[in-house]
């Protein structure tokens, strides 16, 4: 597969069902189906063009949100969004709050990220080739900025948190919410990593909209609180966050129309990653990554 024209801004949009029912309700989409070295995406690719800028959406967990978290195909994901030509990413995903000024249906543009996953592939490069690239901003900082001026309301957009993600599919003790608290951790949350990793490999900017929905378990509701009620009230906090979320993201793909791909460290990650001697590189695992390293083994 050969490497797609990244002189122009294509966005990918990484969310649930909720807000590619949004997109997909306005905008006639095409269904994209591409195949990857590392098995199907989560679905296909809904391609469009969203006020005068070329847009693809992927469900990160499937239709019907079929995909817990650890069996999410992020790889596949990633790899499918670069090789149609996406040079940047928007993702979204529900959180828990750790902090008592985040509160549910606010939006957080996070800054940070403590990994707390074990199960994951979190790499393109697991073998043929030692490739180390620097995460000490895991989220574009010319993404995060473009999103944090697209929004109309600052008190419920917080323009920086700390992302904790745990491996799930369980949520956190009492004990280990506590402790992400102490860790300095703002939210927790199960689907930024790999993800973020993958997109740095990529070359691809990438900045993610977290969506609150609770305060996790470190803040107790009381036995008073009946528990169906509790969760009827979480899905109206998530529905309030993604129609919020949603917004903003429309705002900010209108801010980004016409501009050519970013001239930022995340477009040249690979640039001082690859260790290898390359002329050692397998020139199948070339092909293979092509649309991730084949600017590099030319």
């Amino acid at each position: 597969m050969q490497n797609a024209d990244t002189t122009k801004t294509k966005i990918g949009i990484i969310g649930g069902s909720g807000l590619g029912d949004r997109l997909a309700g306005s905008q006639n989409v095409e269904q994209v189906y591409v195949d990857t070295p590392f098995g199907p995406p989560s679905g296909p690719l809904l391609a469009t063009t969203w006020h005068g800028v070329d847009v693809v959406f992927l469900s990160r967990h499937g239709e019907g949100h079929t995909l817990p978290p650890s069996a999410v195909p992020y790889r596949a994901n990633i790899y499918a969004l670069k090789a149609v030509g996406v040079t940047r990413i928007i993702a979204s995903g529900a959180v828990g709050s750790l902090r008592e000024e985040i509160e549910p249906t606010h939006l957080v543009i996070c800054d940070q990220v403590i990994d707390k996953t074990h199960k994951r592939a979190s790499t393109f490069f697991d073998k043929g080739v030692a490739t180390h690239v620097e995460w000490a901003e895991p989220f574009c900082p010319t993404l995060r900025q473009s999103l944090i001026a697209a929004s109309s309301d600052d008190k419920t957009l917080h323009d920086r948190g700390t992302y904790v993600v745990m491996e799930g599919p369980q949520f956190s003790t009492r004990a280990e919410s506590h402790m992400h608290r102490s860790w300095g951790g703002d939210l927790i949350g199960m689907t930024c990593c790999p993800e973020a990793k993958l997109a740095r490999e990529a070359e691809m900017c990438y900045a993610l909209v977290a969506m609150a929905t609770d305060y996790d378990c470190w803040r107790e509701s009381g036995p008073a609180v009946d528990k169906h009620t509790l969760l009827n009230e979480i899905i109206g906090h998530l529905n309030n966050a993604a129609d919020s979320a949603f917004a903003l993201i429309e705002q900010t793909v209108k801010t980004l129309a016409g501009e050519d791909a970013p001239d930022c460290h995340c477009q040249s990650a690979l640039e001082l990653a690859i260790w290898s001697n390359k002329s050692k590189v397998s020139l199948t695992l070339v092909k293979k990554l092509a649309p991730i390293i084949g600017r590099y083994f030319r």
